[in-house]
């Protein structure tokens, strides 16, 4: 029986040429100067929003820009919770999110009403919570963090306190590893991450065998122990930025790597494949795209709301993360 190749490695690697905005993206930077919008970006949203986008970057600096920002209007390009998250920071403010259907699989697997339960069987613990999760989960918890302070943030719990870690159980081991504390650990994980194999790294080490290995923590341990660096995408920035190669295998949504070659412009980097992608695409961050983004701005929706009673909930243990991470 035949047996198909894998596919070809993608390598990204900035133009010398210079980039020219089509008329969607013109049009939407006039907007946002006409309607005073920030338009916040995830680093894993495609390039031509990346593009125009005010800020662009991971969950932890997405909420420090939410948390200062003195514009009327914040356009959310990522998903759902993060939006939320802008909303929770700004409840005063419009938060638009351009499809109000790009959810997140993390987010899915720690259902509110099963956290719940479970804190009420087990009222001592202390509850961490990754920011990928729904804004009636961060109401349950005690304290947010991101992939970027999440060793910082279990590092100030008390030590008498017994921690439980929700949703992720990939960061939350590495986390473990990290802190040498024990946790429990909700039994989630991000689909998009989880499908890096130690096979097709193995793959992209014989083609590439001086380039640095940079995983994010959301990867499964087998492929998290090849990297030669585990960290958050916005640690992956500097990490390129500061080491001598000039060329890296990355382990993460295919997004970034945009980002990395518009800041780093004289290195390449290898897409981390799976074993059926030469890279990865998480399905809700591209359900955002740039007419999308141009009506949700002319139109001013979709916009996140959200009860009064359920920002307060969230906010606070939002709030003791930033707090926490100064």
């Amino acid at each position: 029986m035949a047996t198909s190749s894998p596919p070809l490695l993608q390598i990204f690697r900035r133009s010398a040429e210079p980039e020219k905005l089509s008329a969607e993206q013109e049009e939407i930077i006039r907007l946002k100067k006409e309607k005073n919008a920030v338009l916040l970006c995830h680093n894993y949203q495609i390039d031509p929003i990346q593009q125009v986008a005010d800020y662009v970057g991971d969950s932890l600096g997405l909420a420090r820009q939410a948390a200062k920002t003195d514009a009327d209007i914040i356009v959310f390009c990522g998903v759902h919770f993060m939006a939320e998250t802008a909303k929770i920071l700004n409840p005063s403010k419009t938060v638009l999110l351009p499809d109000l259907d790009a959810g997140c699989s993390l987010s899915d697997s720690c259902p509110a009403d099963q956290l719940a339960k479970y804190r009420e069987e087990n009222p001592d613990l202390y509850v961490v919570a990754y920011v990928n999760c729904s804004a009636a989960v961060k109401g349950l918890s005690d304290v947010i963090c991101t992939s970027g302070n999440a060793v910082s943030i279990v590092n100030q719990v008390p030590a008498d306190r017994e921690i439980l870690f929700v949703p992720d159980q990939n960061l939350g081991q590495w986390v473990m590893g990290q802190t040498g504390r024990k946790m429990r650990l909700w039994p989630g994980s991000c689909y998009a991450h989880v499908l890096f194999t130690r096979d097709s790294i193995e793959r992209c080490r014989l083609e590439y065998p001086n380039a640095p290995v940079v995983a994010h923590p959301e990867c499964i341990q087998t492929v998290r122990d090849l990297a030669d660096e585990v960290c958050s995408t916005e640690k992956m920035v500097s990490y390129c930025q500061d080491h001598s190669s000039d060329t890296f295998i990355i382990l993460t949504e295919s997004g970034m790597m945009h980002r990395l070659t518009r800041e780093l412009p004289d290195k390449q980097f290898v897409a981390g494949p799976t074993g059926n992608c030469a890279c990865n695409d998480c399905r809700y961050m591209k359900m955002n795209t740039l007419p999308k983004l141009l009506a949700c701005l002319r139109d001013e929706n979709p916009e996140i709301s959200m009860n009064e009673d359920l920002i307060e909930r969230s906010r606070l243990p939002i709030e003791r993360m930033l707090e926490w991470s100064v």
